[in-house]
């Protein structure tokens, strides 16, 4: 039996009953060697702004896909640095996108308004973004981003807080591939 009690951290937090609303990741960082990174991802999902997007329009650019929402203390610690780095790595092929998981319009337009966010989110409050992630990567924290190769294959996760200088390592090898 004691292999069915195994430490869980993410049990540990869903059990917690703290109130935070959130299952928070560890920051881990896995990378995907090219030979491992399977198909290329196909997800569709609407912006805020009503945009339908397909990733097939990411093909021959890098991605970085943010899955965030307003209230997410880490989420609202990493956005100055995935402003900044949006600003360096846009004018070299880089495109972000936030997949907002739970607010609604108005909320999650106040949140990039306060923070400046210059690329646009998904709404998926129903999970359709997310759950289409699943297949090749599954992002089980809040937040957790994602960078996307060229070929629009996973190339990274990063379970938790993106810290700033990893993600840029991150982004510059998928830029440079």
């Amino acid at each position: 039996m004691t292999s069915c009690a195994a430490e869980d951290p993410l049990a540990q937090q869903a059990a917690a009953g703290d109130g935070k609303n959130y299952i928070a990741g560890d920051g881990s960082v896995t990378e995907y060697a090219a030979d491992d990174r399977g198909e290329p991802v196909d997800v569709t999902g609407t912006l805020f702004d009503g945009t339908t997007v397909s990733s097939t329009e990411w093909d021959g650019q890098v991605t970085v896909l943010n899955f965030w929402y307003a209230s997410c203390a880490p989420c609202r610690a990493e956005a100055p640095d995935l402003v900044s780095l949006h600003d360096e790595y846009a004018p070299q092929g880089a495109e972000f996108y936030g997949v907002n998981i739970r607010d609604e319009q108005a909320t999650a337009e106040a949140f990039e308004r306060s923070f400046g966010i210059p690329y646009q989110s998904f709404e998926d409050k129903d999970g359709g973004v997310l759950l289409d992630m699943t297949q090749y990567v599954p992002p089980q924290a809040v937040p957790t981003t994602i960078v996307l190769d060229k070929e629009g294959r996973v190339a990274a996760r990063i379970l938790g807080l993106a810290d700033r200088s990893t993600l840029k390592a991150l982004i510059t090898d998928a830029l440079a591939e």
